[in-house]
């Protein structure tokens, strides 16, 4: 199935790309390349100039879980803020980035779609960014307070003071932040690669067990600790969304069906004077 869906793959580029040199498929990746750099950086140094409002922001969950908590955070490290606030900056940075990034994404993969398709890109990156979005604020105001007060809790049970340091707490909201956002992705990919006729609702459909074991073993990449509830929280969305990939990939197939099996509609004939001239000229003897 493998083999397939690649050969598929790789025949749209060839279709689509108009046989173009390697060469040229370089440089236009190498552009790509530097202009996600330009727009990252711009947005990083953006994101730079409001480190205050972004660590309030970071700190929020924090402090709902127990507002002593805050002023327990430690820095054991003499940069900590300069570099701490540098990578705020760096995820802050990709969320304003994200729809620019999309689109330079789209342009290089498929740069030789139909006018019909080209149509649907714009649709499909505010989709997506609606989807990011939706994922970081899932879980900034559900699991992550959820998660941030079972470890809490689970520290006071064995008679330890919850003592986090600032690097550790940061780098655990920031990472299940975005990790949340990329993951709600799924649909957009699935989605494109059904319209695309790579993958169908039923090669979906068989390969469910194979899909869902893949996708635990990125939520375990994805989830910036080891343990077990953060893998449970970020593995159980993503099963849950392929799931819904399959029936909106059920969807598509049977509009698509419909409206290839729909009669063509008959020519109405022509009527007034546009009529009289079409007919061709009648021979008299």
């Amino acid at each position: 199935m493998l083999i397939s869906f690649l050969n598929r793959f790789f025949r749209l580029r060839e279709e689509s790309d108009e046989t173009k040199p390697f060469l040229q498929h370089l440089e236009e990746f190498r552009w790509m390349l530097m202009k996600m750099a330009l727009v990252l950086i711009a947005s990083m140094i953006t994101s730079f100039c409001f480190r205050h409002q972004l660590v309030d922001i970071v700190q929020k969950p924090l402090h709902a879980v127990d507002p002593d908590l805050v002023a327990r955070l430690q820095t054991l490290g003499v940069a900590d803020s300069l570099m701490i606030s540098i990578q705020l900056a760096f995820y802050a940075g990709i969320i304003l980035a994200f729809p620019l990034l999309l689109l330079f994404l789209a342009q290089f993969i498929v740069p030789g779609l139909k006018r019909k398709e080209k149509k649907l890109v714009l649709p499909v990156i505010a989709t997506g960014t609606l989807l990011f979005v939706s994922g970081i604020t899932l879980c900034y105001f559900f699991v992550l307070p959820q998660t941030l007060e079972f470890f809490y809790q689970d520290a006071k049970s064995l008679n330890w003071v919850p003592t986090w340091t600032v690097r550790e707490y940061f780098s655990f909201v920031t990472q299940l932040t975005l990790a949340f956002g990329i993951a709600f992705e799924l649909p957009i990919v699935v989605m494109t690669l059904v319209s695309l006729g790579l993958i169908s609702f039923h090669f979906m459909n068989q390969t469910r067990p194979f899909a869902i074991v893949i996708l635990l073993v990125i939520a375990a990449i994805l989830a910036p600790t080891p343990d077990v509830i953060t893998f449970l929280s970020m593995g159980a969305p993503l099963c849950l969304l392929y799931e819904l990939c399959i029936w909106l990939a059920w969807i598509v197939e049977r509009r698509r069906t419909r409206r290839l099996a729909a009669p063509l509609e008959p020519l109405e004939p022509l009527e007034g004077p546009a009529a009289r001239e079409e007919r061709p000229p009648v021979e008299r003897e």
